[in-house]
C-alpha cells in the first residue's frame, strides 16, 4: 500500500515518519522505535504512534526495515507442480509453521523442473528479499541427475533423495506402502498390483520400491506397475487396464485421488468394493472418509513436515550452517472400509 493522503489536487503525497511524528506529537526516533517493534516505548504513546499511522494511511517500510534489523521474516517456498495434492497440502503446512513463528511465506512456482528452474526461482526469491527457501523437489529434474543449489541462502528442501547434500525432510514413503502392502497380504490375497504415480517422482518410486519388497518377503510376485499422473481421470483410466485382469483381487494406489478414479472403475466392470476388490490409497485427503465405501489410506503428517521444514530453516538462520541429513517423518496406516479377504471361489 502506498504510504499518503490526498492533496488539494487529489492526487496522493508521500508520508513521512516526520508527518507521523507531528500528527502525534512525539518525536521521529519514538516513530521509528514503534515501527520497527522496538521495546521500551510507553503502551499510551505506542498506541497513539499507531492511531496517528492509521489517520495518515502511513505504512512502515517492511524492506528498509529489513535491512535495518537484518530480516526480512519471510521465507520463499519454491515448486514444481502446484496441482498435485500432496505439494498443496506441504505448502500449506510450511506456510501455518511459518506464521507461528512470524514468517510470511512468499511461493514461486516453476513451470518445467530443470536446473535452470530453480536458478531462475532463486534468483526471483532474492529479488522479493526472503531470509530462507523451502524447495519441494517431488521430481527428478529433466536436465541433471540431481538438483544444485545456490550456496549462502539457508535451504531446506522437502520430498528428495538430496539428504547427502542439503537439509531434507521428507515422508517415509517407502514403510508408508509396505503398510498399505502388508496389510492386503495379510488378508489373503496374492494378486496385488500397485496403481503407482509418474516415474518423474521421488514419492512415486519409494512408493513402488516398498510395494515390491512387501511383495517379495512374502514369496508374491510383483506383476507389471500402472501409472498414472495422480489426478482422478489418471486412476480411472489405469484402473480400467488392472481391472481387466479377472485374478487380480486387491490394488493399492499411490495416492487417493487416483483410488477415487479406480472406484468408478470398479463400479463400471461390476467389480464391487471391498467384496471383489480391496483397494487402498495414499495420503488420507480430508474427503477420504466420505468415498463409498470409506478408503482404507496411509496418512500423512503434512502438519509435522511442515513443522520440521519451518524449524530447521530457523535453526540455519540462527546458526547459518547447512546440515546434511534427512528428516524421516512416519506414516500411519488409517483402516476404513475398503477392504477385506478376498472371496472364496465357489
Amino acid at each position: 500500500m502506498t504510504n499518503g493522503k490526498a492533496s488539494r489536487g487529489g492526487r496522493k503525497r508521500h508520508v513521512s515518519m516526520g508527518d507521523v511524528a507531528r500528527h502525534a506529537g512525539v518525536s521521529s526516533q519514538t516513530v521509528s522505535r514503534v515501527s520497527n517493534g522496538y521495546p521500551g516505548v510507553i503502551p499510551e504513546t505506542r498506541e497513539l504512534v499507531l492511531k496517528a499511522m492509521d489517520e495518515l494511511g502511513y505504512r512502515p517500510n517492511s524492506a528498509a526495515r529489513a535491512l535495518k534489523l537484518g530480516s526480512f521474516h519471510t521465507i520463499g517456498v519454491i515448486t514444481f507442480s502446484l496441482e498435485a495434492v500432496g505439494n498443496h497440502r506441504t505448502i500449506q503446512a510450511i506456510s501455518v509453521a511459518a506464521a507461528k513463528a512470524g514468517y510470511a511465506v512468499t511461493l514461486i512456482p516453476v513451470d518445467l523442473p530443470t536446473q535452470s528452474g530453480v536458478e531462475h526461482a532463486f534468483g526471483r526469491l532474492e529479488e522479493l528479499a526472503v531470509d530462507a527457501v523451502a524447495v519441494i523437489v517431488e521430481v527428478h529434474l529433466l536436465d541433471r541427475a540431481k538438483v544444485v543449489l545456490p550456496r549462502g541462502v539457508p535451504t531446506v528442501v522437502v520430498d528428495s533423495d538430496a539428504g547427502d547434500e542439503y537439509t531434507v525432510v521428507d515422508t517415509d514413503q517407502a514403510d508408508g506402502a509396505r503398510q498399505a502392502t502388508r496389510h492386503l497380504i495379510e488378508l489373503g490375497h496374492t494378486n496385488i498390483r500397485h496403481l503407482a504415480g509418474p516415474e518423474s517422482s521421488f514419492a512415486a518410486q519409494r512408493r513402488v520400491d516398498g510395494w515390491r519388497e512387501s511383495l517379495s518377503e512374502a514369496g508374491l510376485g510383483a506383476k507389471e506397475v500402472m501409472r498414472g499422473d495422480w489426478s482422478a481421470a489418471s486412476g480411472y483410466e489405469a484402473g480400467s487396464i488392472l481391472l481387466a485382469d479377472p485374478d487380480c483381487t486387491a490394488v493399492f494406489c499411490a495416492n487417493d485421488q487416483m483410488a477415487l478414479g479406480l472406484y468408478r472403475a470398479a463400479a463400471e466392470a461390476g467389480r464391487r468394493i471391498p467384496e471383489d476388490l480391496s483397494v487402498v490409497g495414499f495420503d488420507d485427503s480430508a474427503d477420504t472418509p466420505a468415498y463409498s465405501p470409506p478408503l482404507t489410506t496411509i496418512h500423512q503428517d503434512f502438519a509435522e513436515v511442515g513443522r520440521r521444514s519451518v524449524a530447521a530453516i530457523l535453526e540455519q538462520l540462527r546458526t547459518r550452517e547447512q546440515k546434511p541429513g534427512t528428516s524421516i517423518v512416519p506414516t500411519r496406516f488409517i483402516q476404513r472400509a475398503s477392504t477385506a479377504p478376498p472371496a472364496v471361489s465357489s
